[in-house]
């Protein structure tokens, strides 16, 4: 086989020479990176990132998400965290 046979490199469903699928949704991007600002205890981008994410999940979806109300619990937590976070004498 020739060396740049590109049959061999390509992941299944992808084209050669495509850039690779995203599989996470861009929400779920958010989320993380919230997380990541919280870890780093930069709780000011957390706080953007948490009120981004918020915007995005409760405007009003273009298709039906099977998935809201896992969406809504992540948020809910993220936004308990964050809480948690900034006071931490409250953990008791």
């Amino acid at each position: 086989m020739a060396e740049n046979d590109s049959s061999e490199t390509t992941k299944p469903g992808t084209r050669p020479g495509s850039a690779p699928r995203q599989t996470r949704r861009l929400s779920d991007k958010i989320l993380i990176a919230f997380h990541h600002a919280c870890d780093q205890e930069d709780f000011e981008v957390a706080e953007d990132l948490l009120r981004l994410l918020e915007v995005m999940l409760t405007r009003k979806p273009v298709h039906p998400d099977v998935n809201r109300r896992k969406n809504m619990e992540s948020l809910v937590a993220a936004h308990e965290r964050l809480w948690l976070l900034r006071h931490p004498e409250a953990q008791g």
